[in-house]
């Protein structure tokens, strides 16, 4: 069934910067989080400037809400091997970022982290994962908790409510079948639609608001050269993998032995790497092409990545070795 709505991603560039569509962040936040929360304004940050606009890899937007909290959200397209690392990165920015000089560490903002992936990222059965910090007794496995006065000072129960919160939605690894109000959003997200039924908080705005149809004609056509630049991408990605991998094989045989196999794959995917290059930025000077040469296979991974992401070469070449 085609989609009748707007991919979240494109949303979160677009639409949900909006003040009348903040229900429908404050609706897909509330039923994850399991609490009722009103975000008071869409911020910036140097995690989610709008120059970004042009990534179609990824997209994020940033929130405070009425508590002072900072909500980051995040739309992954395409596989990165060194995810979780940025998601340690991107809120440790967030900390320091909104906590003034001078300032007491009493003002240290809650982060949550909320991570929306169209790929496999990890290993694991589930689609949705929580992460939050308890500090565990090496002994006696109690858990420590905040004192009567710091329970008082910072309205908390708990110390991981002082800490970051991960939040990881797998959406790929869905089944699509709806278990509770949280199962409809995650449909919504896989599949870019919403079903008559469906009573989460704020589906009932986003099935109003972010309808294709309900676009003007040329966000309607900058929509769709969108969803066609990235299928575009992403398919020149998963293709130069496929490819790689099949002419390394084929060279392995023929030289009847592993590293034949190893060694073709490497080669490919660099050519492949280069071709994304060209296609995105012109002739890649000599310079770029040697340091290429020289990565293994995760290296490459990690460089075809970042340039499907890069806004130019000179920054994609800060990531070369």
């Amino acid at each position: 069934m085609a989609a009748t709505h707007i991919r979240f991603d494109w949303a979160i560039k677009k639409q949900l910067r909006d003040k009348a569509n903040y229900v429908v962040l404050e609706g897909f936040i509330s039923e994850l989080l399991g609490q009722v929360i009103t975000i008071e304004s869409i911020l910036e940050s140097e995690s989610n400037p709008q120059t970004q606009d042009n990534k179609l890899n990824r997209v994020d937007i940033l929130a405070l809400n009425s508590a002072g909290e900072l909500l980051l959200v995040e739309v992954q397209n395409s596989s990165e091997n060194d995810y979780f690392q940025r998601m340690l990165f991107g809120v440790s920015t967030l900390i320091t970022e909104y906590l003034d000089k001078g300032e007491p560490y009493s003002q240290v903002k809650k982060v949550y982290s909320i991570n929306i992936v169209y790929f496999p990222l990890g290993q694991g059965e589930d689609y949705i994962y929580q992460g939050k910090l308890n500090f565990i007794g090496r002994h006696i496995q109690d858990r420590l908790e905040p004192s009567n006065l710091q329970k008082e000072l910072f309205k908390i129960e708990q110390v991981y409510q002082i800490f970051p919160e991960y939040y990881i939605l797998r959406v790929k690894q869905f089944d699509d079948v709806t278990r509770n109000s949280l199962d409809e959003w995650i449909y919504f997200l896989k599949n870019s639609e919403i079903k008559e039924e469906f009573q989460a908080r704020g589906l009932a705005q986003a099935k109003e608001n972010l309808r294709i149809e309900s676009l003007p004609n040329t966000e309607k056509a900058a929509y769709q050269k969108y969803l066609e630049d990235k299928r575009y991408e992403i398919s020149m990605l998963e293709g130069a993998e496929a490819v790689g991998e099949l002419r390394g094989r084929e060279e392995g045989i023929k030289e009847g032995r592993q590293q034949g196999i190893l060694e073709g794959i490497q080669q490919e995917r660099r050519a492949n790497l280069e071709r994304i290059l060209q296609l995105r930025f012109g002739t890649i000077p000599s310079e770029i092409s040697g340091k290429i040469q020289g990565n293994d296979l995760q290296q490459l991974d990690n460089l075809m990545a970042t340039a499907l992401t890069a806004n130019s070469l000179d920054e994609f070449s800060q990531h070369l070795p």
